[in-house]
């Protein structure tokens, strides 16, 4: 059997994504102030590893969908809110960051006021943005808001808002296991999940693979924080692109409760984990594979 070569696919799928997120900022500025507006393309157009939209078109094709234009704008629905969450992760109320992916931090460009509104005009645009795309994708009424719905759900307090205020009130403390692994499971794990979710929903796939899907989503979010943990605590800030670290800001992390190489291993645990369940539902999906496995190898 051939190697999926996943180089030249997270190519091409981030260009599609490029488009779609070109498409959804386009549409917004037409109805914004102009200084709203040059925000918020500061925030979602600059770069990154657009990871999240990427596993949603790839869960939707697992599911045998075929991707056109409105399910990468379904997808482009999760970055959105990604960029919100980094727009005010960054503030100085929060992280106080003044570097994210080697550029200036939004509200170093724009001020603080206009970051923080920027920031909350992506929720209900990503709302919207996922509903018109589930509906273009020919799903009905009820499952196009269904989709919406666990976009949403995935955003707030029981999910990544919630695990950003675990984050700020865990400042200064040493957390347990448990904890932590709550903590990210919300802050990290929560919208990582909801993108093979959304891909499943929205491709109406069944229900054994939709919770296929969501369990692999869930092991490869905490993966994606160990790994995150372990880049924090080996990487330089020029070449991850972000500052401050998580022993700056006095985190607790992944490494500094289990050490590097325990860290290692139980990243490679949830990658396993995600794998076989993949397996165990008979979903047939080389590049979600590859995907699991590119989550704890990058290099940023």
């Amino acid at each position: 059997m051939t190697a999926f070569e996943l180089a030249p696919y997270l190519t091409a799928q981030g260009a599609e994504v490029e488009q779609a997120l070109e498409r959804a900022v386009v549409v917004m500025e037409a109805d914004l102030a102009d200084d709203v507006g040059a925000a918020i393309r500061h925030g979602v157009m600059s770069g990154g590893k657009r990871v999240r939209p990427v596993l949603c078109v790839t869960a939707y094709r697992a599911c045998g969908a075929d991707a056109s234009p409105a399910a990468y704008d379904l997808a482009a629905s999760l970055e959105l809110i990604h960029a919100y969450s980094l727009m005010h992760d960054d503030l100085p109320c929060m992280d106080d960051a003044e570097l994210r992916r080697g550029r200036p931090t939004t509200h170093k460009v724009h001020g603080e006021e206009l970051t923080a509104r920027a920031g909350a005009v992506l929720i209900p645009a990503a709302a919207l943005q996922a509903y018109r795309a589930a509906s273009a994708l020919g799903c009905g009424p009820d499952v196009a808001k269904r989709v919406a719905s666990r976009l949403m759900e995935a955003s707030g307090a029981g999910g990544m808002v919630g695990g950003q205020w675990l984050d700020l009130m865990g400042e200064g403390q040493a957390l347990g296991a448990e904890d932590l692994d709550g903590l990210h499971r919300r802050k990290t794990g929560a919208l990582l999940r909801a993108s093979l979710e959304l891909g499943a929903l929205a491709a109406e796939a069944p229900a054994l693979v939709v919770e296929a899907l969501s369990t692999y989503g869930r092991a490869i979010g905490l993966a994606f924080q160990i790994a995150d943990d372990i880049l924090d605590a080996t990487s330089s800030a020029e070449t991850l692109g972000k500052n401050p670290s998580d022993a700056e800001l006095d985190k607790s992390t992944y490494v500094s409760l289990y050490g590097l190489d325990e860290a290692r291993i139980r990243a490679r645990e949830q990658v396993d984990t995600a794998i076989a369940a993949l397996a165990e539902a008979g979903i047939q999906a080389p590049a979600l594979v590859a995907l699991a496995g590119y989550i704890v190898q990058r290099e940023k």
